[in-house]
């Protein structure tokens, strides 16, 4: 079998008996106002963090959910749109489609607003995807791909934008590696399914999503997520995994490369009232503006004695000190 084959038989198995402890399955899911997360969704709840976040929200935007697991995530999103078909779920594996679409029947028992027809479950992969050029204001995937090989992910990161109306967002939570993952770790198909193998580093995923057409990213969270232990895994030392939420802006690239905001920002310390740098960054004496690591590398470079940048919090969420 392919690994995607691999992965697919994987899923299979995990919808029709769930199994605890994969990926945060014990995290406690995001709480909303009225909404009752039925038992059987956060048995199935196979992600590494989430993609739904509230104030992003508005405006009932139209959703292409990827993956669509115990569709915890898909009920999520559509406690905002609340109309027929403003999720689309996606999912390849037959299993998985049934077991969402009784969770879904289910959620709709115990939560008065929701109507299973608010999310349109759809076979189809993240390298199809069966809905037209910039349709959807959202594009969300949580932990699937960092499941695919890299060429792979590339192929997945160009339909999704594809499919994103311009200003869109791809709201993404995935597994990074803190190194490099070994290749006999790479290769072993079923722990890539587990979504235990396939990681790349930071760097490695910030640069293909770039190379996808994203100009702008936006960490909104980045904490610990898997240690892979070197008995256990046959490595030199210990191997730390992290969770990565983040939301992708299918806005133009700037001349000067993709802006990514990690929590940085830039202080000025200096003699006058404010620092003007004629980019289109203004800083008010001794208050903290949010800046992008590309411009908080600019800044530090030509101010070192005058502007102060800090560390990356990996949490943003826009705006500045306030």
């Amino acid at each position: 079998m392919t690994y995607l084959e691999t992965a697919a038989q994987f899923y299979q198995e995990v919808a029709q008996t769930p199994l605890l402890g994969l990926c945060c399955v014990q995290s406690t899911p995001l709480q909303l106002p009225g909404l009752q997360i039925p038992l059987p969704m956060q048995e199935m709840n196979y992600g590494c963090g989430t993609t739904v976040h509230p104030t992003e929200l508005s405006n009932q935007p139209t959703v292409l959910y990827v993956g669509v697991g115990g569709g915890l995530e898909a009920l999520q999103f559509a406690y905002f749109s609340r109309r027929a078909g403003g999720v689309i779920a996606i999912e390849p594996v037959a299993a998985m489609r049934e077991a969402a679409a009784r969770n879904l029947e289910i959620a709709a028992t115990e939560n008065h607003w929701f109507d299973p027809s608010f999310v349109e479950i759809k076979e189809g992969d993240a390298f199809n995807l069966p809905v037209a050029d910039a349709s959807v204001d959202i594009v969300a995937q949580n932990c699937l791909f960092n499941i695919f090989e890299p060429d792979d992910l590339t192929r997945a990161l160009k339909e999704a934008f594809r499919v994103l109306k311009p200003g869109g967002r791809l709201q993404m939570s995935d597994p990074i590696a803190t190194r490099a993952i070994p290749e006999h770790l790479q290769q072993d198909e079923r722990l890539r399914a587990m979504c235990l193998s396939g990681a790349l580093t930071y760097e490695e995923y910030t640069e293909r999503i770039i190379n996808a057409g994203f100009g702008q990213i936006e960490i909104r969270a980045r904490r610990p997520y898997r240690l892979l232990d070197s008995q256990t895994y046959n490595l030199p030392e210990n191997l730390l995994l992290e969770s990565l939420d983040c939301v992708c802006f299918k806005v133009a690239i700037p001349e000067d490369g993709a802006c990514i905001f990690t929590g940085k920002t830039a202080i000025y310390a200096g003699g006058e009232s404010f620092f003007d740098d004629s980019a289109g960054h203004l800083l008010q004496r001794g208050i903290p503006a949010a800046v992008c690591d590309k411009t908080a590398a600019k800044l530090a470079a030509s101010k070192p004695a005058e502007i102060m940048i800090t560390d990356s919090t990996w949490h943003y969420s826009g705006g500045g000190c306030c």
